[in-house]
C-alpha cells in the first residue's frame, strides 16, 4: 500500500514534468528554427553585398566629383591669375585705379 508520501512525490514529479512541458512549449514556439535561421543569414548576406556595392559606387562617383572640381578649381585659378596680370597691366601707369580693387600697390596686401 503507497503511502502519503509517496503519493505526494508521485504528483510533485507530475506537476514537474507537466510544468517544464508547457515551458518548452512556450519556448519552441518563440525559437526559429534552422531553415528560419538560414534564410535570415541568406537575406543579411545580400543585404550586406549590396549595402557594399552602393557604397562603393559612391565612392567611385565621389571621386569621379573630386576630379572634377580640381579641375575647375585649378583652370578657376589660372584665369583668375590671368586676369589679374591683365588688370596691372592696364593700370600700371594708373596706380590709383587698383583702389577699386581695395589696393592702393600691387605689393601690398588688402586692407
Amino acid at each position: 500500500m503507497p503511502n502519503q508520501d509517496d503519493n505526494n512525490l508521485i504528483n510533485f514529479i507530475a506537476m514537474t514534468v507537466e510544468t517544464m512541458l508547457d515551458r518548452m512549449v512556450t519556448m519552441a514556439d518563440q525559437m526559429a528554427t534552422k531553415s528560419d535561421v538560414g534564410r535570415l543569414e541568406s537575406r543579411l548576406e545580400a543585404n550586406t553585398t549590396a549595402i557594399r556595392g552602393d557604397i562603393e559606387h559612391m565612392h567611385l562617383r565621389l571621386d569621379s566629383i573630386d576630379r572634377t572640381l580640381s579641375s575647375r578649381m585649378s583652370y578657376i585659378e589660372t584665369e583668375v591669375s590671368r586676369l589679374r596680370s591683365v588688370l596691372y597691366l592696364l593700370v600700371k601707369d594708373n596706380p590709383d585705379m587698383l583702389r577699386l580693387l581695395g589696393r592702393s600697390n600691387p605689393g601690398e596686401s588688402p586692407a
